[in-house]
């Protein structure tokens, strides 16, 4: 075998998408198995985006959430000056 690698080059092959960060974190075992059987049951796809995904979800749930809360405040405020 004498094939020349001189001119190779390191790493991926298909350039990473720029809006993705490669992190190591830590998950509980029965949380990874859930998303790997959500992805198996489904017939194929990527666990990771699913967690990505009920991430995402989580964020825009809580944060309408906060938004529906200051609302309140906001309008309970309002009614009090109202009355003044």
């Amino acid at each position: 075998m004498s094939e020349d690698f001189s001119k190779g080059k390191r790493g991926a092959v298909v350039p990473t998408d720029p809006n993705k960060v490669r992190i190591t974190i830590r998950l509980d075992a029965d949380i990874v198995k859930h998303f790997k059987e959500e992805v198996h049951a489904a017939g194929g796809g990527n666990y990771q985006t699913l967690i990505t995904d009920a991430l995402r979800e989580h964020l825009h749930t809580h944060n309408e959430n906060l938004e529906e809360t200051l609302r309140k405040v906001i309008r309970d405020e309002l009614s009090l000056i109202k009355i003044a």
